[in-house]
């Protein structure tokens, strides 16, 4: 079964802020975690926070933050795409 991934609200909103290439690096993690679930261990600067949230550099300046919100339905939800100096972590 695959993991639905869904986008904070305000997460949302800023994705059309963010460059190209950064926006379709960030499709390619959300189609990774779809088909394979929310640890990427695959992705260079992956790791699992404390929190229990997950993160990844996107590139150098930009970090993507998921977090599962049900695991037994399979659920993920992306809480923050944006500066790696403004992350949530």
């Amino acid at each position: 079964m695959e993991w639905t991934v869904r986008f904070h609200k305000k997460t949302a909103k800023n994705l059309k802020k963010l460059p190209k290439k950064v926006q379709d690096t960030l499709a390619e993690l959300v189609n990774d975690i779809i088909s394979s679930g929310p640890t990427r261990g695959d992705w260079p600067n992956y790791s699992k926070l404390a929190n229990g949230s997950h993160h990844c550099h996107l590139n150098y300046s930009y970090v993507a933050v998921w977090v599962v919100v049900n695991n037994e339905i399979k659920i993920v939800e992306v809480t923050y795409v944006g500066s790696r100096e403004n992350a949530p972590y």
